[in-house]
């Protein structure tokens, strides 16, 4: 409310300030035209001011119109059709340019005030002069400040537009760093799961065999008893800050983890801590990416530690299968049997399979697929992983792949079926990427264009060269609006600039065409008195120029003349604005009959 009042207020006040500088005007040509009628000439002009003033927000084709009316009585006045008004009228056609966007309704009214005016003099049977003022200088002051009104929006529209796409850029370069928070708490997660829990699982199995061993007293069982149950509630409470942080999920989760050891490695520390896994390999050990080396060692790392956890002492067997294209990795596990050693430390149903589902997205980022369930010999882990990431991992698509089978029998591992929507696996980008949004806005504002090779992308930076085509032909929405608002701009400033040009080139002929005949039938007062009365026009030729003037006024045709005689009428002198006294020589035949003056029209 409180800035609608003050919004309020400062159009009132810039309207006072309009108004006022209008009245100025109006009143410095009142003064100045000596006038007889204060009423007719200044305090009318005011009142149409004081409202047309603010109708120009509202109404501004109205108000022109208001203002255009006064020229009109401009126009019907005997001594000269100039007046103040015509700054009046400049004023708010240069608002209409302003606050209306489109340009049909203004031209109309433009083109019907420019038709008011010419209609006036027709009826009026105005003068040469007052039809040289309604083709020039009324249709200038309605056209050109117009013009120069709609230069003036399209420039401010580019500025506001400029602005909001920097503001835009801001609110998205938060949003990435957002996304690159998530993704941060989505890489500590996956870190603590499968490093820390495997870590933490292999320690309660060792301490679980060693609980086993004869040579110890009930005291030292007990003691390991009570740190195996404290290392199982310590998985579990690494379970749930897992859970904490992956909610929601990050992206491509673990992929820039470091992997200190291999798979062979893995598989060693496991049989030392006392897991009952056997592993082999076939075929030739190829060239792996890092990812894939990294995606390969996960898989075993989450299966050896689900296994030991929800089936201790069952055999596990590894098998890794080099192919041409792609790499199979396979881990079975045996399942306990009825009478088997309970779970322990098992968790909540809720938390069970995340480390399955972080594991399904790896495998789908790199290109490959993942398959876990039940089958013959027990719980299987199947992953297939190309040599090398596919697209999918580098652009941060998902690949489609073999979605993996749900399940889960009692006491066995989680399911690997996620029952949430698939997490973003796109790398997020450094905020500082984004480049600094309010020197974008600036530039935006200055209307400097962008460079034609770099396009701002949905995250506000340059794309890289890893774009297709039709990626590439795509513009951003921001881009879009930024273009068109320019070409507006621009077509507005060549408008502004070619508009003049035609209209000169219209107007000067007929301008110039009018002044040479006023300037060629000039009679000047010297040669004036030279003329004899009663002299044949032989004798006289000398003395008179070219031609007659053509555009005596009524009251001078309409002076008595000479029965019989022919009169011809010639200006006494060049002002070319202002009515000057005629020359009247009347002849009959070839000889001067009679000279007289027809004085001009004044008030």
């Amino acid at each position: 409310m409180l800035n609608t009042r003050t919004t309020a207020a400062g159009s009132a006040l810039r309207d006072t300030a309009l108004w006022t500088a209008l009245a100025a005007a109006t009143g410095y040509g009142f003064r100045d035209a000596g006038s007889a009628s204060p009423t007719l000439d200044l305090v009318l002009p005011l009142v149409v001011l004081a409202v047309a003033v603010p109708w120009s927000r509202r109404r501004p084709g109205a108000a022109v119109v208001l203002v255009n009316g006064l020229c009109v009585l401009g126009l019907a006045d005997a001594s000269t059709p100039g007046n103040a008004h015509v700054l009046s009228l400049a004023a708010l056609s240069c608002l209409l340019g302003a606050r209306v966007a489109g340009a049909r309704r203004p031209l109309l009214v433009l083109a019907g005030c420019a038709a008011l005016d010419l209609a006036t003099c027709a009826v009026l049977r105005a003068q040469p002069v007052w039809w040289f003022y309604a083709l020039t200088v009324l249709p200038a002051a309605l056209l050109l400040p117009w013009l120069a009104g709609r230069h003036w929006r399209g420039r401010r529209q580019l500025v506001r537009e400029g602005w909001r796409l920097a503001r835009g850029l801001e609110e998205r370069q938060h949003l990435v760093a957002e996304r690159a928070r998530l993704t941060e708490r989505a890489e500590i997660a996956a870190d603590m799961h499968d490093s820390l829990g495997h870590a933490l699982s292999l320690v309660a199995l060792r301490a679980g065999a060693l609980e086993l061993s004869p040579d110890l007293t009930d005291r030292d069982r007990a003691d390991l008893a009570d740190l195996r149950g404290t290392i199982a509630d310590a998985v579990e409470q690494v379970r749930e800050t897992v859970a904490v942080l992956r909610d929601p999920p990050g992206g491509d989760t673990g992929a820039g983890l470091p992997v200190n050891e291999t798979v062979d490695d893995l598989l060693a520390r496991a049989v030392a801590s006392g897991v009952p896994v056997r592993w082999e390999r076939r075929g030739a050990p190829p060239p792996l990416s890092c990812p894939v080396e990294r995606g390969m060692y996960r898989v075993v790392q989450e299966a050896l530690t689900n296994a030991t956890k929800h089936a201790p002492d069952c055999s596990i067997s590894v098998r890794i299968t080099h192919e041409p294209d792609r790499t199979r990795v396979s881990v079975v596990n045996a399942v306990p049997s009825a009478g088997g050693p309970a779970r322990s430390g098992a968790g909540p149903a809720s938390a069970a399979g995340r480390g399955l589902t972080g594991l399904q997205e790896r495998v789908t980022v790199l290109g490959g697929s993942l398959r876990t369930g039940p089958g013959s010999g027990g719980f299987h882990v199947t992953a297939v992983l190309p040599h090398r990431a596919t697209t999918a991992a580098r652009t941060g698509t998902p690949a489609p792949g073999p979605v993996a089978a749900p399940g889960r029998p009692a006491g066995v591992q989680g399911s690997a079926s996620p029952k949430g929507p698939a997490s973003p696996t796109g790398t997020a980008r450094h905020p500082d990427d984004l480049g600094t949004a309010s020197d974008l806005g600036v530039a935006l504002a200055l209307g400097v264009a962008p460079d034609p090779g770099v396009t701002p992308d949905d995250s506000g930076t340059a794309p890289d060269s890893g774009r297709t085509a039709s990626d590439e032909a795509v513009l951003p929405e921001s881009a879009e609006r930024l273009a068109s608002v320019r070409s507006d701009a621009r077509r507005r400033s060549a408008l502004a600039f070619v508009a003049p040009v035609v209209a000169a080139v219209f107007f000067v002929p007929s301008a110039a065409y009018l002044a040479w005949q006023l300037t060629t039938s000039v009679l000047p007062p010297s040669r004036f008195d030279e003329l004899t009365i009663g002299r044949p026009r032989t004798e006289l030729v000398p003395l008179l120029p070219a031609r007659a003037y053509p555009y005596p006024s009524d009251h001078a045709r309409s002076a008595p003349r000479p029965q019989g005689a022919r009169c011809e009428f010639y200006r006494s002198g060049r002002d070319l604005l202002d009515e000057v006294d005629l020359y009247r020589l009347c002849w009959s035949g070839d000889t001067l009959l009679t000279k007289d003056t027809v004085p001009a029209v004044r008030p």
